[in-house]
């Protein structure tokens, strides 16, 4: 198992409830996959440092797990076709 950080961008024109359900959803892929949720962190709307998807500004979700590299594959698919995610980034932790 390895330590990953795993930040999400998801888009600012939908309902708090809704986007709090999308973060939910990438953490279900997670945990679905085995992965250990250590930390969780909601850091809010913020803006974005340039345009992504028409969007200016963004609300940013970081959770740090320790999870196989499949898990964090399945991840990345699943990020890459949810609609509601607008940029995400996983980097691997070094001890």
């Amino acid at each position: 198992m390895n330590k990953y950080e795993i930040m999400f961008i998801v888009r600012p024109d939908m309902e708090e409830a809704d986007i709090r359900k999308t973060a939910e959803s990438m953490k279900k892929v997670l945990t679905d996959g085995k992965a250990k949720v250590i930390e969780e962190k909601a850091m809010g709307q913020r803006e974005l440092a340039y345009e992504i998807k028409k969007f200016n500004t963004g609300y940013y979700f970081l959770y740090v797990v320790e999870a196989s590299k499949e898990t964090q594959q399945e991840f990345n698919r699943v990020a890459r076709i949810n609609e509601n995610i607008i940029r995400h980034l996983i980097v691997k932790v070094e001890d």
